[in-house]
């Protein structure tokens, strides 16, 4: 052994000291650096400038749903990989890493809990999952979700996050806008609200279906909401779009959403929406 192998096993280890991986949160908007902690307290919203982040759907129905208490919908079980699909990976292997890097099955998941008081079905589109991209198991978890409303008789809340449809289904992907379609009106058929929240993205297919054919359509501030990005409307158009151009205070200005409601008021303002649609759900 030699004499620096002897110092060095002389030496007492010092065991660093374990700190939290994610101690500080960036705000994409405005670049101020938050406490992971203080953020997570205010909701996911940035103290500074108000911008509302992304957040997956667990962390939504904890939220949303009274003491943060609610039943999961299991999700249903569809073909992984119809198209045998791939492009610089294989998509089953896109698939892996989603639900590695989220814990979820897919992109939609649905939960039955209260909101301030009334019973209700909510689903939840998560970005982080592939973009929040519609394919055949969001397209059946939204279905499964409505359904599931119509037996217990109870309102469908959705909260909308996604980049549209998903290229790797191909055709299958796109029929599941009529599919979430037809699944809308037998809700309505059954006398049954459905209610939109938007969140930051929604786009493409997902616009042009589901996100917009609410009876109450709700946005988040700042939330991106439309089809076509910008630059190719205005590659289109052959003119400088207005300023907040997709937003929701834009939308909103313009009718094509009902009202933006901040997510401190958002478990309220649902309740209410709820009350004032489904009176008889208190009565009973």
């Amino acid at each position: 052994m030699s004499w620096l192998t002897r110092v060095r096993n002389a030496i007492a280890s010092v065991t660093q000291k374990e700190t939290a991986e994610n101690l500080w949160h960036k705000c994409p908007s405005c670049g101020q650096m938050i406490f992971t902690k203080e953020f997570d307290e205010n909701l996911s919203v940035c103290p500074s400038c108000e911008h509302h982040g992304r957040i997956g759907a667990r962390k939504r129905f904890s939220q949303i749903f009274d003491g943060g208490q609610y039943t999961l919908l299991p999700p249903p079980r569809v073909p992984e990989d119809p198209l045998k699909f791939r492009d610089t990976k294989k998509y089953v292997d896109r698939i892996k890493a989603a639900r590695t890097s989220t814990n979820e099955p897919d992109a939609l998941l649905n939960a039955r809990g209260s909101i301030v008081g009334h019973p209700a079905i909510v689903g939840v589109q998560d970005f982080a999952f592939m973009g929040g991209s519609m394919g055949v198991g969001v397209g059946e978890a939204l279905v499964a979700g409505m359904r599931a409303a119509i037996d217990e008789h109870l309102p469908y809340i959705i909260f909308t996050a996604a980049g549209g449809a998903r290229m790797q289904e191909g055709i299958l992907s796109l029929m599941q806008m009529p599919r979430s379609t037809a699944a809308i009106a037998e809700l309505k058929e059954a006398g049954l609200p459905y209610i939109v929240v938007l969140t930051d993205p929604t786009t493409g297919g997902v616009t042009a279906s589901y996100a917009m054919l609410g009876d109450i359509q709700i946005a988040e501030p700042g939330a991106l909401i439309g089809f076509a990005g910008q630059r190719v409307i205005e590659q289109t158009i052959r003119e400088k779009l207005p300023e907040g151009f997709q937003r929701a205070e834009y939308l909103l200005e313009h009718g094509m959403i009902d009202m933006v409601v901040h997510r401190r008021e958002l478990r309220e303002t649902l309740g209410r929406v709820v009350d004032f649609v489904m009176p008889e759900q208190m009565a009973a």
